[in-house]
C-alpha cells in the first residue's frame, strides 16, 4: 500500500535504517566518482566561469574556494551523513532525526522543498544540457555535409530547444532507470575520466590562443578591493551550494547508498576537492577562451562592465573563436560541448534520483514509471521556459541557487547537527572513522556546523534579502 508523499509522523521512529530492496555503491571510488559528478556539471563549466567574469575574476574564485571547503564541505558531511544515518529517502530521513512530532514535519517540509528546488533546477539545467548536445552535434553535422541542420541545433529557436532539451533529459532518464550500480555509478565512471581529458586537452588550446594569457592573468591575480562586495560574496556563497548540489537531497540520497565502513569525512573532502578542482580548470578553460575570442575582436563586455547575454556566453563567445581556425575549429568545438554535455550529464542524473527515491519508497512506484513520469513533468515546465526564457531561465536559475539552496542548507545544518542527537552523530561517523572521537575533525566540526555554518549562511541571506 503507498504512503502519501507528506505524512511526516510514519516516518521510521527506531534506529534501525530502511535498507530493504535499496541499491548501494559498489566501491568507494564508485561512490566518490558518483558523487563527484554529481557536484561536478554545469554550476562548474558554465555558472562557474560566468560568475567570475561578472565579479570580478580571481577575487570570485578566492572567495568561492574559501566557502567551498568553510561551508559546502562540512554542510556536505552533515548531508551525507543523514543519508546514511537512515539509509532511506530524504523525506523519511529527514523526519525520522526527532521524536518531536512538530521537527519531524518540519523536516519532511524541508526535504519536500528540497525536491521541488530539485526539480527546479532539472527543468533549467536540462536546457542548458540540451544546447551543449546542439552545438557539440552541429560542428559534426556542418562536416557531414548538413549546415542547414547545424544551424538549426545552435540556432536558439524555441522548437530546436526543445528538441535538445527532451533529448538531454531522454538520456538521463535512460540512465537513472538502471538504478544505482548499473546506471548512476556505471556511467559516472565513463564519463568522468572522458571529462578530464578533454578538459586537459582544452585547456592548452585556450592557453596557447592570442588573448589566453592575459585572460589568464585576470583570472588567477585577485583584485582584493572587491572580496567584500556584497553581489560577489552572495553569487559565491550560492555558486558553491548549486556547485556541489547541496541543500537539494542529492547528496542525502547518495548518502543513503554509500556503505557504513566508508569514512565519511574524508569522502566527502575527497567529494568537496574534485569539485572545486573541476571549477577551478573550467575557469582556466573558459575565461582565457573569452580573452582569445575579445583579441579577435569579439565583444565580450558592455560599456558598464557587465557581460553580454551572460546565460548564453559559452554559446555566443567561443564560437566565434572555434570558426576562426577552419576545419580544425570545428573539431575544437565539437570536442568543448562534449565536454560541458558530459559535465551537465554527470549532475542530472544525480538530480532525477532524490524525487525518484521518494516516489519509489514513500508512493510505491515501480522505478521505471517514476522515472518516466518526473521526466515529462519537469520536460512540461522546461518548454514553459523556453517559450519565455528571456524572463524566466534568468529568473529559475537565481531562486533555485541564491535563495533556496542557501536556506534548505541552511536547514540541513541545523537538522544535521542540533536536532540529530549527538551520541547518533558520533556513532554514525565513527563508522569506516574509528578513532573519530580522538580526530581534530571532531573536536571542530560538531559546533562549527552547529554555529558557524548556519550563522553565516543565515547572515548572508539576511543581507542578500
Amino acid at each position: 500500500m503507498s504512503r502519501t508523499m507528506t505524512n511526516c509522523n510514519d516516518a521510521p521512529n527506531s534506529n534501525k535504517p530502511e535498507t530493504v530492496g535499496r541499491g548501494q555503491f559498489s566501491s568507494r571510488i564508485g561512490f566518490i566518482t558518483a558523487a563527484a559528478g554529481c557536484a561536478v556539471g554545469v554550476g562548474n563549466i558554465w555558472s562557474f566561469p560566468i560568475q567570475t567574469a561578472e565579479n570580478g575574476g580571481a577575487a570570485f574564485t578566492l572567495v568561492y574556494l574559501c566557502f567551498s571547503f568553510i561551508l559546502a564541505y562540512p554542510t556536505l558531511v552533515a548531508e551525507l551523513n543523514i543519508g546514511r544515518y537512515r539509509q532511506s529517502n530524504n523525506i523519511s530521513a529527514m523526519a525520522s532525526l526527532s521524536a518531536n512530532p512538530a521537527l519531524r514535519c518540519i523536516g519532511a517540509g524541508t526535504a519536500i522543498a528540497g525536491l521541488l528546488t530539485m526539480t527546479l533546477i532539472y527543468s533549467f539545467y536540462s536546457i542548458v544540457g540540451g544546447w551543449f548536445i546542439g552545438f557539440s552535434l552541429a560542428p559534426i553535422a556542418s562536416l557531414t555535409g548538413f549546415a542547414s541542420a547545424g544551424q538549426w541545433l545552435s540556432g536558439f529557436s524555441s522548437l530546436s530547444t526543445i528538441a535538445v532539451t527532451l533529448l538531454f533529459m531522454g538520456l538521463t532518464t535512460l540512465i537513472v532507470t538502471e538504478g544505482v550500480k548499473n546506471g548512476i555509478e556505471r556511467w559516472c565512471n565513463r564519463l568522468m575520466p572522458s571529462l578530464f581529458v578533454l578538459l586537459a586537452v582544452l585547456i592548452v588550446f585556450a592557453l596557447t590562443r592570442p588573448g589566453g594569457m592575459e585572460g589568464l592573468s585576470v583570472y588567477l591575480l585577485p583584485d582584493f578591493s572587491r572580496i567584500l562586495d556584497d553581489k560577489l560574496l552572495i553569487s559565491a556563497l550560492g555558486q558553491s551550494f548549486f556547485s556541489m548540489s547541496l541543500g537539494t537531497g542529492c547528496m542525502m540520497v547518495y548518502g543513503s547508498y554509500l556503505n557504513r565502513k566508508v569514512n565519511l569525512p574524508k569522502t566527502a573532502f575527497q567529494v568537496t576537492l574534485v569539485d572545486s578542482s573541476v571549477a577551478f580548470l573550467a575557469g582556466m578553460l573558459i575565461i582565457p577562451c573569452m580573452y582569445a575570442a575579445m583579441h579577435q575582436g569579439v565583444e565580450i563586455f558592455n560599456a558598464s562592465g557587465e557581460l553580454y547575454s551572460a546565460e548564453k556566453l559559452v554559446f555566443n563567445v567561443l564560437p566565434t573563436l572555434f570558426d576562426q581556425l577552419g576545419i580544425t575549429g570545428q573539431f575544437v568545438a565539437a570536442a568543448f560541448f562534449l565536454l560541458l554535455a558530459i559535465a551537465a550529464l554527470t549532475s542530472s542524473i544525480s538530480m532525477m534520483e532524490p524525487v525518484v527515491a521518494a516516489m519509489v519508497e514513500r508512493l510505491s512506484f515501480v522505478r521505471r514509471h517514476a522515472c518516466w513520469l518526473l521526466s515529462t513533468l519537469t520536460a512540461a515546465i522546461s518548454i514553459v521556459i523556453i517559450l519565455h526564457i528571456d524572463t524566466l531561465l534568468g529568473m529559475a536559475v537565481k531562486v533555485a541557487t541564491q535563495y533556496m539552496q542557501p536556506m534548505l542548507c541552511f536547514m540541513i545544518a541545523i537538522y544535521g547537527s542540533w536536532v540529530i542527537r549527538q551520541d547518533r552523530l558520533l556513532t554514525e561517523l565513527s563508522q569506516g572513522f574509528p578513532d573519530l572521537q580522538n580526530s581534530l575533525f571532531w573536536k571542530i566540526w560538531p559546533w562549527y556546523t552547529r554555529i558557524v555554518c548556519p550563522g553565516l549562511i543565515l547572515l548572508l541571506l539576511v543581507h542578500n534579502l
